[in-house]
């Protein structure tokens, strides 16, 4: 589907049922929980490194805090320890914004073969099991050059007092289902097709995303906490029959043709 295409599917896309999504959400989780559960294991697997390098810089600021303390002790002088201090503090700063953005390409794309799933158990097609499938080849610079743009989408709504980030919210949710079954397209053409999405259902979109959210969240601290890690993907579900429901898909036969050439 070209760019084109897309856009005008979404000037005519009709419009959206909240009760209908909502019910088939419940309907499309019950089948493909455990796929949720397998794709958020993989993203702590993957993002968790991240985090423990981000953190280098501070075991080495304490370390050199405790040099220092104890070079005083002893009538030391003239260790540069807060000049380097502040230089790891800058550090450690640059590394929160890469390995952010690293973490956010890496769950975008595994969030992305997720929805793909969501499709494949909802029509009925056969499941692969290319959990990276984005995360290499040609779509690799692409999906880290959509994490760029919605962390500075996001950095920026957060910067004007917040208020923004509520409309930005189902834009930036709506991308990756799209980036899922339009790869192919440039990422400006991604990012426009989901604010035009966005614009167009926004209120049913953020009501679905906010009470899938609370609900996913609730139940799983019922479920004594851990259970969150088995209901946090119903999040997904609105936000896949939001893109199905607007814009489609091709035919069945089509669709397992497409699906074959992803997986190769």
């Amino acid at each position: 589907m070209s760019a084109n295409q897309l856009f005008e599917k979404i000037e005519n896309s009709p419009s959206v049922d909240f009760g209908n999504i909502f019910n088939k959400s419940f309907d499309l989780f019950k089948k493909v929980w455990v796929q949720g559960f397998i794709h958020l294991l993989i993203s702590l697997v993957v993002i968790l490194p991240l985090i423990f390098v981000m953190y280098i810089p501070l075991f080495a600021i304490a370390g050199i805090s405790g040099f220092e303390d104890a070079y005083g002790e002893y009538g030391g002088s003239g260790y540069p320890g807060e000049e380097l201090s502040v230089g790891l503090m800058i550090l450690f700063i640059v590394l929160i914004l890469v390995v952010t953005m690293i973490a956010t390409a890496l769950q975008f794309g595994i969030t992305a073969h997720f929805y793909r799933v969501c499709k494949q158990v909802d029509l009925g097609l056969s499941e692969t099991s290319s959990y990276f499938m984005f995360l290499k080849g040609k779509y690799l610079g692409k999906v880290f050059t959509i994490a760029i743009s919605t962390f500075g989408i996001a950095l920026l709504a957060t910067l004007l007092c917040y208020l923004p980030l509520f409309y930005v919210m189902v834009p930036l949710q709506l991308l990756g289902v799209i980036f899922a079954f339009n790869p192919d397209l440039g990422a400006s053409d991604l990012i426009k097709a989901s604010f035009k999405l966005g614009n167009k259902i926004w209120l049913v979109a953020f009501g679905l995303i906010l009470i899938s959210s609370i609900l996913s969240q609730f139940v799983g601290m019922l479920l004594c906490f851990i259970g969150i890690f088995f209901t946090a993907s119903f999040v997904y579900m609105p936000i896949y029959y939001l893109y199905k429901d607007t814009i489609g898909f091709k035919d069945d036969e089509e669709s397992k043709q497409e699906d074959t050439l992803f997986v190769k």
